[in-house]
């Protein structure tokens, strides 16, 4: 039996400069396309200013989210990576703390998550066009 390897992309063009976007069900569209039964999907954002996470989808939360990380990455700040030009530094330390992968477990051909766990694509610096790649890998 030989070790299967699928890859996908996820493109993305926020409305808003941070948002927060469930994928669960894109992610597992391409791992079903894969057709992987056992094995593993990584899922990660191909972009210094947005990350992946997995939690639950709940809007408290994900507003709890964005106080919290503004609390820790104000924007507006006279950063020192602005002295580059960029405006941007807040979306780099938000996307660190979010952080920029998950590895996700594949179960007899569908996403082995956990019962609230929803994946989502979180964007820091939004309004141009992003994506994340999806690597399934296994049998």
């Amino acid at each position: 039996m030989n070790m299967v390897v699928h890859t996908d992309y996820l493109f993305f063009n926020t409305k808003k400069r941070q948002e927060f976007v469930r994928i669960t069900e894109e992610v597992a569209a391409i791992v079903k396309a894969s057709g992987v039964d056992e094995g593993m999907a990584l899922v990660s954002a191909m972009h210094i200013t947005s990350g992946v996470y997995v939690n639950d989808w709940e809007a408290g939360l994900i507003e709890d989210f964005q106080v919290w990380l503004e609390k820790l990455a104000p924007s507006g700040l006279d950063y020192k990576h602005h002295q580059t030009g960029e405006d941007n530094a807040d979306a780099h330390l938000k996307r660190t703390i979010m952080g920029h992968q998950v590895v996700l477990p594949i179960t007899k051909g569908k996403l082995d998550l956990g019962p609230w766990e929803q994946v989502f694509y979180a964007e820091f610096d939004g309004q141009r066009k992003k994506r994340v790649v999806v690597k399934v890998m296994g049998l």
